[in-house]
């Protein structure tokens, strides 16, 4: 089978990323040291997991217009590859802070077990957990229209509490986590030039590589529905 020219661009920059990410220089910041080096793994898998729930609720509202059969597949998805995407998301965020913020000297996060209520990680998680409800319903409902005209709603409704959960609740509250003010990915002056050229390639890849997974799920739930539909 061909491949086309953006999963051989995955490729190529996923080896740049893993490559670059270990060879290149970094800032040494007393904190972080080199777990900086974690900033390609983690955030760009966050990034990820927003474009492919964006693309999933599109497909969601798409179907809710058309009731094609295909963009509910599509839908179903792009949700559970950006569901993966958020866990490892999830679970690098949680170990880097594990290595950064446990202080010994402060009693308050010297164990990650208090870690992991900071802010940010729960608001991550109550975003996951609505997406894993959203697998839920669908396996909970047999008939397929009914189960595809539901789940297109929910996935509104899941999305909406996305954008509150991971990017606006935790900046209200106290956090260790960077970017109160903002996403300290995006901002010119807290990340360094040297990681910019590693950084922004492997969002791109990463992405590349959900949207290709993604493609082969659609691919695998179409011939589960061809061959549930001749028997």
């Amino acid at each position: 089978m061909r491949l086309a020219w953006w999963k051989y661009l995955c490729i190529i920059l996923l080896a740049y990323d893993i490559i670059g990410g270990l060879l290149l220089p970094v800032p040494r910041l007393p904190q972080l040291q080199e777990t900086i080096r974690n900033l390609y793994y983690h955030v760009c898998m966050w990034f990820t997991m927003m474009i492919l729930l964006t693309a999933s609720v599109v497909h969601s509202i798409r179907y809710l217009r058309t009731l094609q059969e295909a963009y509910d597949t599509r839908a179903r998805a792009y949700a559970q590859i950006g569901v993966w995407m958020g866990m490892l998301g999830y679970a690098t965020g949680a170990i880097w802070a594990a290595y950064t913020w446990a202080d010994p000297n402060n009693p308050a996060y010297a164990s990650f077990g208090s870690i992991v209520r900071e802010p940010k990680l729960i608001g991550a998680a109550m975003a996951l957990l609505a997406y894993f409800a959203y697998f839920v319903l669908r396996d909970s409902m047999p008939e397929p229209e009914r189960r595809a005209r539901v789940s297109a709603v929910y996935n509104i409704f899941a999305y909406a509490m996305l954008f509150p959960s991971i990017w606006i609740v935790p900046r209200l509250l106290p956090s260790l986590h960077p970017g109160q003010e903002g996403n300290p990915a995006l901002n010119f002056n807290d990340i360094d030039a040297r990681m910019r050229v590693v950084f922004y390639p492997a969002v791109i890849g990463w992405t590349l590589l959900g949207v290709w997974i993604a493609t082969l799920r659609v691919r695998v739930y179409a011939l589960e529905q061809k061959n549930g539909s001749h028997e």
